[in-house]
């Protein structure tokens, strides 16, 4: 059990990271190359589409990797887990406010606001991306070292 577990919390985990490091290194740098106007409406559009992807793999990846501790792996396991599993807060008081102005009903998608929304929104998105990438590798590693 414990095994299936292990590969559960790293499947999820660096999927994930690699879906965040993707949309720091190449969507969102992309996104901005747009008009402003054409960016916040790309940037919606896939906001709500990876949501449905990222959710999932993040608390997935938590509540494995922390079973795998709870079943007597080593304190690594936890701490990956606690970094994969900090995105889900980070995501929801951190990023959140952003967030929901980038998605306001009346928003003026082609003001300089949202052009800071989404500078802010890129730098707020790569701390998610940091989390992951200090969780994969760590969760890879003790996969080979165990």
């Amino acid at each position: 059990m414990i095994e299936i577990l292990q590969f559960l919390a790293t499947f999820c985990t660096t999927i994930f990271a690699g879906a965040a490091f993707y949309i720091n290194l190449v969507e969102h740098p992309a996104r901005r190359s747009l008009e402003t106007s054409a960016a916040v409406i790309e940037w919606a559009t896939s906001y709500k589409r990876a949501t449905f992807m990222q959710a999932p793999l993040a608390v997935i990846g938590f509540i494995a990797g922390t079973a795998v501790w709870l079943l007597g792996a080593g304190f690594g396991w936890l701490v990956a887990a606690a970094l994969i599993g900090a995105v889900v807060p980070v995501t929801f008081i951190v990023i959140m406010p952003t967030n929901l102005k980038l998605l306001a009903a009346n928003r003026d998608v082609g003001s300089a606001e949202m052009l800071v929304l989404l500078e802010k929104w890129g730098r707020l998105h790569a701390v998610r991306t940091i989390l992951s990438l200090l969780a994969a590798p760590l969760m890879l590693w003790q996969l080979v070292v165990t």
